[in-house]
């Protein structure tokens, strides 16, 4: 009867049960998670637009006040609702595991089973017929393991298919649970972000209401220093990332160099330089030799040593970001953070507008018309708070914008747009007066 079991070992049912795997108390228990995180988008959101319709009103001690309450409740919703992601995620991740596991399992029993059946094939072919029926009383029972030993035959075949079907199905499963893995780290990457920005709104309310002791009139009068004090305005420096920084007074010329060309309103893109410089020093300075040093990254090497050569510099003594936690590639490429693939995209555009040819990604104004042109594709020539933020996270995420973990970067950059238009704003009215 060794055939018969053999063909049994062989076609084992193994049954990988959802019900095993997802038990009806994690499938509770995240459906309850699932809900508290749409709430809490809802109130993300709620925020948002209390955020906004206040910066439509006058400047007062009442209304700023309220506006960094406003950031930073929403930014303590936002780490909160992150924390659920990530617990879902590392959910999503056990259960990734516990499937990879089952399959594994599944194709070491199969293999065996099909060792084994070799085996007891090449021990066959080595008797003689004569040996074989001689093992049997009756003749009955050789021709019904014989049709045993057939069918095993007939489906050894579809076994081995089986087998590899199930490899497959195991390294697809694998790569899921990187790409979750890559998730887990982008997540937590934005929660130290918003944690920083929590910190620094809550520094600017204790300023603010040190300086006016929480006084309308003292606060107005601060409003009326900074007016006054349009020279220091001018001479502040804003910072770059890749490059030195520069006086605001020459980021702002620069800035409205690209609007005239591109229509892109100047604090709006000035908001842009300063988040992606802000992203930079969060990622810190790299090498392209390393950050791009991924199979995925070989024509971002090849099109940055092309860029550099062209300029007649050093690739190794160009500055470039670390890879970022939303993706493979590192090496983006100075104030604008722009890859190398993209650059060149925009190179012969930049060239006409700023004479610069080829245009340098590490040049402020090549930096920010390239920038300009890039948020004009993407819609900001609008010149609406809907259509800018949109257009800067899909500066930052591409096809991506819209997933929520992105939503801290629309709202800073329309932050920082904000803190740049009142200083333009007051430039403007000391220009006039």
């Amino acid at each position: 009867m060794k055939f018969l079991w053999l063909f049994l070992l062989l076609f084992p049912v193994f049954f990988i049960s959802a019900q095993a795997l997802d038990p009806s108390s994690v499938v509770d228990q995240r459906a309850k998670l699932e809900a508290e995180l749409a709430g809490l988008e809802k109130e993300i959101e709620g925020f948002r637009g209390l955020i906004q319709s206040k910066q439509a009103e006058g400047q007062s001690l009442q209304r700023d006040i309220s506006i960094l309450d406003a950031q930073i409740k929403k930014a303590q919703l936002e780490i909160k609702a992150r924390t659920i992601a990530i617990g879902n995620l590392q959910g999503a991740i056990g259960q990734k595991n516990q499937t990879i596991g089952a399959l594994e399992e599944k194709i070491d029993r199969e293999k065996a089973s099909l060792s084994e059946l070799l085996r007891e094939l090449n021990e066959l072919d080595e008797s003689s017929t004569m040996e074989v029926l001689l093992e049997y009383n009756d003749l009955s029972d050789f021709f019904s393991q014989a049709d045993s030993f057939n069918a095993i035959q007939e489906s050894l075949q579809t076994s081995f298919q089986k087998i590899r079907v199930d490899k497959n199905q195991t390294e697809e499963e694998r790569d899921s649970l990187e790409e979750r893995k890559a998730q887990e780290n982008q997540l937590r990457g934005l929660q130290e972000l918003e944690r920083k920005r929590i910190q620094e709104r809550e520094a600017e309310k204790k300023r603010i209401l040190a300086a006016t002791k929480g006084q309308e009139k003292a606060y107005q009068g601060l409003l009326n220093d900074k007016s006054k004090n349009a020279a220091a305005i001018h001479s502040q420096l804003f910072i770059l990332n890749g490059s030195s920084a520069i006086p605001f007074e020459k980021a702002l010329e620069y800035a409205l160099i690209v609007e005239r060309e591109v229509g892109i309103r100047p604090a709006f893109l000035l908001g842009i330089i300063a988040e992606e410089s802000n992203l930079g020093a969060n990622v810190g300075t790299g090498n392209w030799k390393v950050d791009l040093s991924h199979p995925r990254c070989a024509k971002q090497r090849d099109v940055f040593v092309d860029i550099t050569s062209r300029l007649g510099l050093n690739p190794d003594a160009m500055p470039v970001s670390k890879k970022a936690w939303y993706g493979y590639c590192g090496g983006a490429m100075g104030p604008a953070q722009f890859i190398p693939t993209t650059w060149i995209l925009y190179e012969d555009a930049v060239a006409r507008r700023t004479g610069n040819n080829p245009p340098n990604p590490w040049n402020p104004l090549d930096a920010f018309m390239a920038s300009g042109l890039l948020l004009k594709d993407n819609g900001a020539g609008a010149r609406t708070h809907k259509a800018e933020r949109t257009a800067a996270l899909k500066y930052l995420a591409g096809g991506n914008w819209a997933t929520p973990s992105y939503a801290f970067y629309g709202d800073d950059v329309m932050g920082l747009a904000q803190k740049y238009q009142d200083q333009i704003d007051i430039l403007s009215k000391v220009a006039n007066n």
